[in-house]
């Protein structure tokens, strides 16, 4: 009976250890931004502005995951809670242009609440958010 006690105290033991082991080796991820873009300059960040974003202006982020080398960013802006934007662009090498229009044929003007998702598709194909940020848009 002993030596099964012990056994059991060894066990649960071994898996807090290993439990701890696992949780030190999670993936970090970040977005900063949005960062106003100049008209002249392109996805660089060193000709960006760090003022709040207006309608039809320009945006990009800054991001940063150890999770994947895959990296998308996707966009969602509303109105009043209806999504007026919905926009995806790759941030990784050889992808897409990293800048966001805060404009659509469904957002004509004005003031909107928008969240940035920096994610990764997995291996069975769903989307998964590894960090996020909302700001605001002025008309």
């Amino acid at each position: 009976m002993l030596s099964k006690i012990a056994v059991a105290a060894t066990l649960a033991v071994s898996l807090v250890f290993a439990g701890s082991a696992f949780a030190g080796k999670t993936a970090s991820s970040s977005i900063a931004g949005p960062y106003v873009v100049g008209a002249s300059t392109n996805a660089s960040l060193a000709g960006a502005s760090t003022t709040a974003p207006q309608f039809g202006q320009t945006v990009t982020f800054d991001v940063s995951t150890s999770a994947t080398s895959n990296p998308f960013v996707n966009l969602n802006c509303y109105q009043n809670g209806v999504l007026v934007m919905n926009s995806w662009s790759a941030f990784f090498s050889g992808g897409t242009n990293q800048n966001f229009g805060l404009y659509s044929p469904s957002w004509q003007g004005g003031a909107a609440n928008c969240t940035a998702d920096l994610g990764m598709l997995t291996n069975n194909g769903k989307w998964k958010v590894l960090a996020s940020t909302s700001f605001s848009v002025s008309a």
